[in-house]
Formats: structure tokens, sequence, C-alpha cells
């Protein structure tokens, strides 16, 4: 990160260079110190069979953004990659978009461990907890 480039833009370009994330439709939200909220709307790239949020694009999108949330942690010369996940889904959702906010629990220098929850959030604004993960970052030099 330059001295100019906000968290947010840190962020962001790296979001940029994630073809997963573009093709999906994902979307960086909001970005703060150990925190990092992204979205992803409804659509027929993100199903399963039965029409439902596949659990592929709501695991990526929980994974993406606790990853995110690390790199807000992470020296200016590092980049962040996931060494594992567990992923919990606790509700199958439909229609609207999801919302996952991942947070740093624990930034060390060898290792970091995020969290993420993913909602669902209704045509009508209710929300949904649909997964719960949680994550082991490791803070790696960049290679761009």
């Amino acid at each position: 990160m330059t001295a100019h480039e906000s968290l947010f833009e840190r962020v962001q370009n790296s979001f940029e260079r994630q073809g997963l994330m573009f093709f999906l439709g994902a979307r960086v939200e909001q970005v703060a110190p150990g925190t990092c909220v992204q979205s992803l709307p409804y659509s027929d790239k993100v199903t399963q069979q039965q029409g439902a949020f596949h659990d592929g694009a709501v695991g990526a999108l929980a994974d993406i953004a606790a990853g995110y949330a690390a790199l807000t942690q992470a020296p200016p010369d590092m980049e962040v990659v996931t060494v594992e996940y567990k992923i919990n889904f606790l509700a199958a959702c439909q229609g609207g978009a999801l919302r996952a906010t991942g947070r740093v629990v624990k930034a060390g220098k060898r290792t970091m461990v995020t969290t993420a929850e993913v909602l669902h959030v209704a045509e009508d604004g209710r929300e949904t907890t649909c997964a719960i993960l949680q994550q082991t970052i490791l803070p790696v030099p960049k290679t761009y």
C-alpha cells in the first residue's frame, strides 16, 4: 500500500484482479481496519440446481471477505492467502443478495485468524444468517 492508497483502495485494487469475484458479480462495499464487507447479488451465475445460492458461491464470498479483512492488517508489502477455512451453512436462500462481513480475530505476524458472517438480504429487507466461516490466513510477499 502506498502512502496515498487508502485501505479501501488497497482491497479494491486486489479484488479487481480476482476473475471469479468479477464473474460472479461480487462487490466490495466497506473496508475498515480489520473489517471488510462484500455483497453478491442473486443471479443464475450463483445458483445450485434448486435455485438457491450455491454453497460454493457462499463459501467464496465468505472466504474473500474474511481474507480482505486480514489484508487490512497485513504490512503494505504483503498479500494474504487462505491456509484453511471451516464453514457452516445455516440456511438455503434464494433471491435478494448476500452480504458477507469479514473480521480479523487475531492478526499475528505468521498467521492470522479471521471470521465471516454471511447474511441473506431478501428483497423486502429481511436478513437471515446463512453461513458462518472461520479461517486461517498466511501473509505472503507481493508477487506483482
